[in-house]
């Protein structure tokens, strides 16, 4: 997915968890961040945290939006998706992407992986991997139109 480019509609979940958004619902109000994550993801469950973190911090400024991306059949097992939700505290919404239609809109190949879109709806920052919340934060607040010190 290219920089500038619009943020795709979110159909074809295969199941959502904690409550149900639609492009409509993420436009338009404020940025969002996409977190693409996966159960089987050692890299994305040292980061949790700190995307909790992340959420709870900008809760008024940002929609967080977490994508369960499986990267084998054992990662298709929605009771263990929900039971890991749970125990990393995972309250955003989750798309259960087990058909790849999402990560297949978003050109996404790897987990974790994070999409910023403004609040018009257009990408305006990725990035993969487990480290780099510093570069997240900046970029997060680059959007806000937050001056860092």
């Amino acid at each position: 997915m290219k920089l500038r480019a619009s943020m795709p509609e979110l159909n074809g979940a295969t199941q959502w968890l904690n409550r149900e958004v639609t492009r409509e619902d993420l436009v338009g109000e404020k940025p969002t961040l996409f977190h693409f994550w996966s159960i089987s993801c050692k890299l994305c469950k040292d980061a949790m945290p700190n995307v909790n973190e992340f959420r709870d911090k900008y809760k008024d400024q940002l929609n967080v939006i977490a994508v369960h991306m499986p990267r084998s059949e054992k990662d298709l097992n929605i009771e263990e998706i929900i039971q890991v939700a749970k125990e990393h505290e995972i309250t955003q919404p989750i798309y259960i992407d087990n058909t790849h239609k999402l990560t297949d809109a978003f050109e996404n190949k790897y987990v974790p992986a994070y999409y910023v879109f403004d609040s018009e709806g257009q990408l305006r920052h990725y990035q993969a991997g487990g480290g780099g919340m510093k570069m997240l934060t900046k970029r997060v607040n680059r959007v806000l139109g937050i001056k860092e010190e």
